[in-house]
């Protein structure tokens, strides 16, 4: 390697750990890395900003930014508490039952929006229900960010890492769907039944509270009628849009963007006041992380890993896909998933193209998704939705240790990663013929 691709290492790793301890904000590690990147030669103007292969991948961006647009405008019409408080009460206060249908109404949204969005407008009904109930808040926000970053895997739209990985593979909303849905329905099938046992001592049931919750009115949570229909609409359509967009010859970028564009005309809203809603150092910490990974792959970096991925395996698919997913839930439960596939995208779309590329080979991109989503539950740090859940705990006086969260999320990584492998060889190789 050069003299250059050595120093794009270095940059990268100091940039990834900088991330990975929260030493500095993620999105000054990020950028501070992607102007190294520019300064040592390992990447250029070009390159950074109009490749495809290795530039910003605007397609992320522009999607995040227009369902972002979509949520700021959704969150002032009071669906989600409207939703919430309508939860608690058909389960008629009772903490397991309050349970199971704010963590299905978390994951569901979590498949529509995304998890960070969910865990952020869910949170803070689920402080009141469980002040209501009378019951401890920590267990019932782990078992929704845990939900979250399960439902989200379902889709396109569900988890960032997903958008990364359909941007680098060329994958459609329909494929996601069709491979990575069925198993999530499976997944949060055991996910229930596990809060039963790893909760257990949170259920709790108190018939005066349970009585105050009864009384809350949900219809009371509606802000705004008529924006709600407006936003469900165009929602809704977005959402078929995303299906059909191979008919449409629309990408789900665009699709995205048109829709958060066209709801934030419709809403008559100020579009100052929306536009603050949306998180921009999220989408400025994606422009740098993708000039980062775009210098390494300038330099060739990507390359030598992909090709000793390849040699490692021996073209050996099923053991490739074994030890990517893996290796993905591992590493993604040491570091935020998103760095991290951003990374190791380009690798494995190297490695998809060595063992028969978009047919057989797909399923590496399946094992990638479904390691590093559902890997990101093993820690407090392994995935965004994590951190921004310990926060709002944090703020509400309801402190979440690392320890108390990650001695739960491990239980279910590990349950859930087993799970998928199951499925992968059961899917993809058993059953494949």
């Amino acid at each position: 390697m050069t003299v250059v691709a050595w120093l794009a290492i270095v940059v990268f790793t100091v940039a990834y750990i900088l991330i990975a301890t929260e030493k500095v904000h993620r999105v000054a590690a990020a950028l501070g890395g992607a102007v190294l990147m520019l300064v040592i030669g390992a990447t250029n103007a070009e390159h950074a900003f109009f490749s495809e292969e290795s530039g910003v991948d605007w397609n992320v961006i522009f999607l995040l930014l227009g369902m972002m647009l979509i949520v700021a405008v959704l969150q002032r019409t009071g669906v989600f508490e409207f939703v919430a408080i309508w939860a608690a009460k058909r389960a008629r206060g009772r903490p397991f039952r309050v349970m199971v249908l704010l963590v299905l109404v978390t994951a569901i949204a979590s498949a529509v929006l995304d998890n960070v969005t969910t865990v952020l407008l869910i949170a803070p009904v689920t402080l009141l229900v469980c002040e209501r109930l009378a019951v401890p808040v920590a267990p019932f926000l782990i078992a929704e960010v845990l939900a979250s970053n399960i439902g989200g895997t379902a889709t396109l739209v569900g988890d960032p890492p997903n958008i990364i990985i359909a941007s680098r593979a060329g994958l459609s909303y329909n494929d996601f769907l069709i491979h990575l849905a069925p198993i999530v329905v499976v997944l949060m099938v055991v996910f229930v039944g596990m809060c039963r046992w790893l909760f257990r001592r949170a259920f709790v049931a108190n018939p005066e509270r349970a009585q105050a919750v009864m009384a809350l009115r949900e219809r009371d949570a509606i802000r705004d009628v008529r924006l709600l229909i407006i936003s469900l609409v165009v929602l809704t359509a977005v959402t078929i849009a995303f299906v059909l967009h191979t008919v449409l010859h629309l990408e789900p970028s665009v699709v995205a963007l048109i829709g958060g564009l066209v709801l934030l005309a419709l809403s008559g809203l100020n579009a100052e006041s929306v536009a603050k809603d949306v998180e921009w150092p999220t989408l400025v910490f994606f422009a740098g992380l993708f000039v980062m990974v775009g210098a390494l792959v300038n330099t060739g970096v990507i390359d030598i890993l992909a090709k000793s991925a390849a040699e490692a395996t021996e073209g050996r698919l099923m053991l490739a896909s074994g030890v990517l997913l893996w290796a993905s839930a591992v590493i993604s439960a040491i570091v935020d998933n998103i760095p991290y596939v951003a990374t190791m995208s380009p690798v494995v779309a190297d490695l998809v193209q060595a063992n028969g590329g978009g047919g057989s080979g797909q399923v590496l991109w399946w094992s990638l998704a479904l390691g590093a989503d559902l890997g990101g539950n093993a820690t407090a740090v392994g995935a965004s939705a994590n951190v921004v859940m310990l926060g709002l705990a944090e703020r509400s006086g309801h402190r979440i240790s690392f320890w108390q969260f990650t001695k739960y999320g491990l239980v279910v990584a590990f349950v859930t990663i087993v799970i998928s492998m199951v499925y992968v060889w059961l899917r993809y190789f058993a059953f494949a013929g």
